[in-house]
């Protein structure tokens, strides 16, 4: 019989949905002191995806992919969710390019306004996942850098259900460091 299976594998297990977190700091942050950075709740969990832009090159001669004959241009890296908290943060965070604002009239709102273009302001630091590891007590937290959501923002309402806020954040090159890959991952050490 072949598997793959070991003793440590029940180790390497992710469990769970895990938390989505906005602006957070792996160096100084801690999911326990960090929870004014939380998105909200969501539902379903989520989808995380690193998809790198590979171009071959063409060279006469060879049959098909050829080894060493690939280049990445560049990576897309999405993560999927959706919370279910409608709030003003979450709509806007959803919208990409929107402002929040207290509201005169009607008071006791607020006010929500789209915009025609994207502000630095408008890319979180980061949104970052952080996941629970069977064998650690230390989770694995996945960090995209400069994200911003730019799918937009479908609210479906519908007796005897809840709306919800599904976001697809996206990472984001620096234009100052055109070269750094704007994802993070770190796992913890597990014994």
């Amino acid at each position: 019989m072949f598997t793959g299976l070991t003793s440590n594998t029940k180790k390497n297990i992710q469990l769970d949905a895990g938390a989505l977190y906005k602006n957070y700091d792996p160096a100084t942050d801690t999911p326990a002191t960090a929870s004014a950075k939380l998105l909200g709740a969501t539902e379903g969990g989520g989808t995380l995806a690193l998809v790198p832009e590979v171009r071959r090159i063409a060279v006469d001669g060879a049959k098909g992919p050829t080894k060493g004959f690939e280049v990445i241009d560049s990576w897309t890296a999405t993560l999927t969710s959706t919370l279910k908290e409608v709030n003003a943060e979450s709509i806007k965070l959803a919208l990409g390019a929107a402002t929040a604002e207290a509201s005169s009239t009607p008071a006791d709102y607020t006010k929500i306004t789209l915009k025609n273009d994207f502000e630095d302001a408008d890319y979180l630091s980061n949104v970052t996942w952080i996941g629970k590891i069977v064998g650690s007590d230390d989770p694995i937290m996945i960090v995209l850098k400069n994200a911003l959501c730019l799918n937009g923002w479908n609210l479906t309402f519908a007796d005897k259900q809840e709306g919800n806020v599904p976001i697809v954040m996206t990472a984001h090159y620096d234009v100052t460091s055109l070269d750094d890959v704007p994802v993070e991952i770190y796992t913890p050490v597990i014994a």
